[in-house]
């Protein structure tokens, strides 16, 4: 394993996913990041006995970007804490389909997910079992015959950004799920947790980290915003 880390300390690890990997343990019995990275920190420090580490939150099997694992559980109580508070902020850029109705705009909707087929609708009321979700969009730019958003969640809901983004006929790049389509040819989805801003749990220092996107053309087009 040779992850991206893009920042590392005594108390947190913060890697660059790649679209694909798996954040942690689910029915494929794939081996998630979380083992795969404990056993990389072993082998590289040289630890005798076993490494601790906590993930702080989760993304997507398909999406890439900034994904920030505890090394120390005061650490992971810590970041969970700000989490459920929502002390930090989160941005994402997503590749879309179609242009956006506005150049920005704060989407407000009420998220169900069904577990039978692990898909997320969206309604506009409130609804029973349904939890409110909010986030702003603002739209960067034309990429040929596709859109470049930049996407700032206010909550954390199951397939928040893909199914709110698809309720406005913005559905994401690759996405079949929530209306694509077409699907990538390596299986991701064009939606990228780009940036995220928090107070480190130990130092009480603010710390912004900035996933850079994937390599691939299409990605590398949305540097220019």
């Amino acid at each position: 394993m040779n992850p991206e880390i893009l920042f590392e300390d005594n108390h947190l690890l913060i890697i660059n996913k790649k679209a694909g990997e798996l954040a942690q343990g689910d029915e494929t019995g794939d081996i998630p990041l979380i083992d795969s990275l404990k056993d990389y920190i072993k082998k590289r420090d040289h630890k005798p006995g076993n490494v601790f580490l906590g993930l702080v939150h989760r993304l997507d099997r398909p999406t890439s970007g900034v994904l920030i694992f505890a090394k120390t559980s005061k650490a992971l109580t810590r970041m969970n804490e700000m989490f459920q508070k929502r002390n930090i902020d989160k941005i994402y850029r997503a590749i879309v389909q179609s242009k956006p109705p506005k150049n920005f705009e704060r989407l407000e909707h009420y998220l169900k997910k069904n577990p039978k087929n692990n898909k997320t609708t969206v309604y506009s009321k409130p609804t029973a079992d349904a939890k409110k979700a909010i986030l702003e969009y603002t739209y960067l730019g034309a990429l040929d015959s596709f859109h470049c958003v930049e996407v700032k969640l206010f909550t954390g809901r199951s397939h928040q950004i893909r199914a709110q983004l698809s309720s406005i006929g913005c559905p994401i790049k690759g996405d079949l799920k929530y209306g694509a389509k077409r699907s990538n040819p390596d299986g991701s989805i064009c939606l990228h947790a780009h940036r995220i801003t928090f107070e480190h749990p130990v130092k009480k220092e603010e710390m912004t980290i900035i996933a850079p996107v994937p390599k691939d053309a299409i990605w590398q087009a949305t540097t220019k915003f």
